[in-house]
């Protein structure tokens, strides 16, 4: 099968749908709503995930988000007053191995109905270079000191906990085709437990999908005729939008954006930038600017935002996740010269 292709996989759908005997567990049929609000209680670790759970759960769900926007979610700590709304929830929306705080409230809480969304999709693992290409500047000189800053970024990486447990990237929600297999294990989940309105959940999980394979069509034809593969961003939160496009990411830091860069990394990237015609260092708006900007102003490049969507700010280019994909559609063109 073409893996870049917009439909959802019969294996996909078979692995949804024995979620029903694994992961989901069901509230009863009589009343979704445990927490007494007439609604289906739905707690979602940060936005992506509250997304989904507004988009399909439409007027039938109160959805309410651990992560506040503007809050970095790889830093949420669960409050007491979080872990006791969490317990009172019908279902909890989350993705094991981005917020370990939150894998284990929900965990250990008793709320009926978990989904994890990385169950609902495959996860690849990414590094630096996103797409699993060779290094091609492997024969050229290395700092001496390199593995030694590797060990630390990797120590750091694991401090942070942005990897998924078995050290795949989790950031699914970024691939429009991944994120729509998600979509419609949520949608599935949510028809179990609250099944008075599966119907709905069901219409509505089936228009979100449609816009997402929407958007899938307009990144392959946006991103056609471009004039590099490569580009450059802060961390490597891009790894399965690249793959999904034939894209090369390079990151300034690894899973982890609050680690820092060895200076040989830098040196490589600046050798990088150079050898495949890299115009623009690509920075975010929930973390530091201040490697990204040190690094294109060394290397004489323009500096913009790709937005990995783990919060909606008033800082994004969108007031939801459609708009602010498009804006990193525009903004990818733009720096890989596509037409």
């Amino acid at each position: 099968m073409n893996v870049r292709r917009h439909h959802i996989s019969a294996a996909a759908l078979a692995a949804v749908t024995a979620l029903g005997l694994g992961t989901l567990t069901a509230c009863s049929s009589d009343s979704a709503a445990a927490g007494g609000t007439g609604t289906f209680d739905v707690v979602a670790s940060f936005y992506p995930m509250a997304f989904l759970a507004e988009q399909i759960g439409g007027e039938h769900v109160q959805v309410t988000s651990l992560t506040e926007p503007g809050q970095e979610p790889h830093d949420l700590e669960i409050s007491a007053k979080q872990t006791a709304q969490l317990q009172e929830s019908d279902a909890a929306l989350y993705l094991k191995g981005l917020q370990p705080t939150v894998d284990e409230a929900i965990g250990q809480s008793g709320v009926e109905t978990k989904i994890d969304a990385a169950t609902l999709t495959s996860l690849e693992s990414h590094g630096t270079e996103a797409d699993g290409h060779e290094d091609e500047h492997a024969d050229e000189p290395k700092d001496e000191h390199a593995d030694e800053h590797a060990g630390e970024d990797t120590h750091e990486d694991e401090e942070h906990g942005h990897e998924h447990e078995d050290g795949q990237d989790p950031h699914i929600w970024l691939d429009p085709v991944k994120y729509a297999e998600v979509a419609e294990g949520v949608g599935k989940a949510f028809e179990k437990a609250d099944p008075d309105h599966a119907a709905d959940y069901k219409k509505n999980t089936a228009a979100l999908v449609g816009k997402l394979n929407t958007l899938d069509e307009k990144f392959e034809t946006g991103l056609a005729g471009r004039k590099t593969d490569v580009f450059i961003t802060t961390h490597a939160a891009f790894g399965h939008l690249a793959e999904r496009y034939g894209l090369t990411e390079e990151a300034i830091s690894g899973l982890s954006p609050e680690s820092e860069p060895s200076g040989a990394r830098v040196k490589e990237l600046q050798q990088t930038a150079k050898a495949d015609g890299v115009t623009t260092v690509f920075y975010e708006t929930l973390v530091s600017d201040k490697t990204a900007k040190t690094l294109a102003a060394d290397a004489g490049l323009g500096t913009d935002v790709l937005d990995p969507l783990e919060g909606i700010t008033d800082d994004s280019r969108g007031d939801d996740y459609f708009q602010v994909m498009e804006a990193n559609l525009k903004a990818l063109q733009t720096a890989l010269g596509a037409k």
